[in-house]
């Protein structure tokens, strides 16, 4: 969509029919709590979901825009804290048998469904063991074709995986032990559905969810508006024992134009914008990556690390550039550049430079002091190129780096302080599509490349390097025998302490063969109204609503 240019007062008549719109959306079947105050206006939290939303379905919470309203709609078994420690949900305990192939799981008894027409007399139905039973097996069932029946495939066992023993006890059993299960259990993946009700709409249960979450669906017209209302029957309570949620609801708007969206926030008409757009880094950001003086007595700027890792990756097995396969070469070039410079000039210092391995910040393993990796050494990558028999970078083949449009000044950067020390590199920019392609196919010799975490473990990053695995994940195809046998052993490892100091192993084993180039730690950054409290951030950038208010 082209940018038009919109005159000052017909821009403020827009904005206006817009919030009136929205107003009347929200004021529609009066069945919104005020908690009891006929005074009081109700509290909505707006945000805007640029990327739209595809389905209110669980079995397809596949990207952050589905898992945001999800997470609203439903509950799992466990849940993740801001620190992304796991807790209770509709599971109130838990135990793992001394193997690591039994979960057993204890329900609580006041958990109810929303209230929906199908069910007796309109009014939801307790939550039971079978509920879960059937919702993890639902996962799995290829008539469904959910995008999270990887979350199981080869980790649960092949008869009766998923068993309710009672009403209130649900037992999982694994085909090996995988510590990072319970934090696969804690995804919006895994929320629980009622049978009856999935069953009845089939795949149109997308647009009719009813889940045991804080929010209940009110409205959803696709890429307009979303409107969630309070469930008064939540069954979770904040510390002081006061029923959650505090809000009345959620509206969610879709405009794709990022400078509406700004600008809204800017009116106060929306209470959130997450993450930055680059065209308004400069009006929202400090070069030191501060909130800007002019947004300080409006908004908090909220930040976290976020698990994803950008890195730039080596083919290492069958490169046509044989010098790429020499450790040493792939040591100088992570050596070569600065990369504290690199984000301070090009990313307003959003995000953290890469200089501890692949495994970001915000893990539980996570740990600078243990895992030391590059750091910009100009003096050691020109002593590496000699070791290798490329002296100042003679006889050294060009390089070529391939990535996508959004990352050429970074890579610009690199290229540029590569070639200062004689790393001669040559520049290839492609579509996002093309280039997963090539470097699937392992037709690209050395390629940009970013790691999201899926659950709060290092497995989830520690995997893409793995041997045994093909690509994707392991595009480098990086293959080391003892990393590997580390790898066996974390899977099955019960002490917590033991299996991070087997991460950490796993990460100085990268840093030492380097088939990859890590670049910076991303972060999320969270700018939000002044009268918004309680919101939180975490590592993920899950947007969690329950225990949000708003001041007035």
């Amino acid at each position: 969509m082209k940018n038009t240019i919109i005159r000052p007062l017909l821009l403020v008549l827009i904005l206006l029919s817009t919030s009136l719109l929205l107003l009347t959306i929200a004021a529609c079947n009066g069945d919104s709590n005020t908690n009891g105050n006929s005074d009081q206006q109700p509290t909505f939290f707006r945000y805007n979901q640029a990327s739209g939303i595809t389905s209110l379905d669980p079995a397809f919470a596949k990207d952050q825009a589905n898992n945001w309203a999800i997470n609203q709609l439903y509950n799992g078994l466990v849940q993740m804290d801001n620190d992304l420690q796991i807790q209770p949900c509709i599971a109130k305990r838990w135990e793992i048998s001394d193997d690591g192939l039994t979960y057993t799981f204890y329900l609580r008894n006041d958990v109810f469904f929303h209230d929906h027409e199908l069910f007796k007399g309109g009014k939801g139905t307790k939550v039971t063991a079978k509920d879960v039973e059937y919702s993890l097996n639902r996962l799995i069932d290829k008539k469904v074709a959910s995008s999270g029946a990887w979350l199981f495939n080869d980790r649960v066992a092949a008869n009766q995986p998923f068993k309710a023993l009672n009403d209130s006890v649900f037992q999982m059993k694994l085909k090996q032990a995988f510590r990072p299960m319970l934090g696969i259990l804690s995804m919006q993946y895994c929320s629980v559905v009622p049978q009856k009700i999935a069953e009845h709409y089939g795949k149109e249960f997308r647009k009719h969810p009813v889940g045991t979450g804080p929010f209940t669906l009110k409205i959803w017209r696709e890429n307009e508006v979303l409107v969630l209302h309070k469930n008064n029957n939540y069954f979770e309570t904040d510390a002081q024992g006061n029923k959650l949620p505090y809000l009345d609801g959620v509206k969610v708007t879709f405009m794709e134009n990022k400078r509406n969206e700004y600008l809204k926030f800017i009116e106060d008409e929306l209470d959130l914008i997450s993450g930055l757009d680059e065209k308004f880094k400069d009006d929202m950001l400090t070069k030191e990556g501060k909130l800007h003086p002019n947004l300080t007595d409006k908004a908090t700027l909220l930040r976290s690390p976020y698990l994803n890792t950008e890195y730039l990756g080596f083919l290492t097995k069958d490169n046509k550039n044989k010098a790429l396969e020499n450790k040493k070469v792939r040591q100088a070039i992570n050596y070569a550049f600065d990369r504290v410079k690199m984000m301070r000039f090009l990313r307003n210092n959003i995000g953290i430079p890469a200089t501890s391995g692949f495994v970001p910040p915000g893990l539980p393993s996570f740990n600078k002091d243990k895992v030391k990796g590059y750091s910009f050494n100009p003096t050691k990558a020109q002593q590496l190129l000699k070791e290798a028999g490329y002296e100042g970078g003679k006889g050294l083949p060009e390089i070529t780096l391939e990535t996508n449009g959004s990352y050429k000044d970074l890579c610009t950067f690199i290229q540029s302080q590569l070639g200062e020390i004689g790393i001669k590199v040559k520049m290839e920019l492609h579509p996002s599509s093309f280039l997963r392609s090539k470097i699937a196919k392992g037709d690209s010799e050395f390629f940009r490349a970013s790691w999201i975490g899926d659950y709060p473990d290092a497995e989830t990053f520690l995997t893409v390097l793995h041997g045994e695995n093909p690509a994707p994940p392991n595009y480098t195809r990086f293959n080391n025998p003892k990393y590997n046998e580390y790898y066996e052993k974390a899977l099955a490892e019960n002490d917590n302490a033991k299996r991070y100091e087997l991460y950490q192993a796993m990460d100085k084993i990268l840093i030492e063969e380097a088939p990859i180039v890590p670049l910076y730690y991303d972060e999320v950054l969270r700018f939000v109204q002044k009268d918004v409290q309680g919101i939180g951030v975490n590592a993920f950038n899950l947007l969690t609503l329950k225990t949000v208010k708003i001041t007035q």
